[in-house]
This record gives structure tokens, sequence and C-alpha cells, in this order.
């Protein structure tokens, strides 16, 4: 099935050139060429950011399932078969 009326061999080679061009050759590579961009900033600042916050009904669905848990014990062996 062929997407916006390219045939498969048109994909393939959209997709080759768009590796290519994200992708520098391996040759650069070994020879110390660093890549165009550097992750790890990026990666620093998501880190610093605040942490997510868990809205209450996640909370509330925890606490349900934990007393359910304790006033009716023989669900745990069918919870643990379905995982």
């Amino acid at each position: 099935m062929t997407h916006e009326g390219k045939t498969s061999g048109e994909e393939f080679s959209d997709l080759r050139d768009k590796l290519r061009a994200a992708i520098p050759p391996l040759k650069q590579l070994e020879n110390g060429v660093e890549l165009r961009r550097d992750l790890w900033p990026l990666m620093l600042q998501r880190l610093e950011k605040s942490p997510a916050r868990v809205p209450w009904f996640d909370w509330a669905l925890l606490a349900l399932s934990g007393a359910a848990l304790i006033f009716f014990p023989s669900l745990i062996p069918a919870l643990l078969y379905h995982l």
C-alpha cells in the first residue's frame, strides 16, 4: 500500500535520503567529527524540571485497590495470575 501516491521504491529512496542527511558518514565519525547536536544539555534541562504531578484520582484508585486487597485477599492470586 502506498502513501500519497508514492511507490515503494520512492518511499525507500526518500527514507534513505533523510537518514543520510541526519547521520554523518561513519568515516567522519571515526575521524573525530562530532554529531551536529549534543543531547546531554537537553537531558540535564529535562532532569532539572519539576517532577510530574500525580492526579488525585490516581491516588484514589491506588487506595481503592489497596483496600480491595485488604478486604478481599482471595483476589491476590487472581491478580497475580493476570500479570
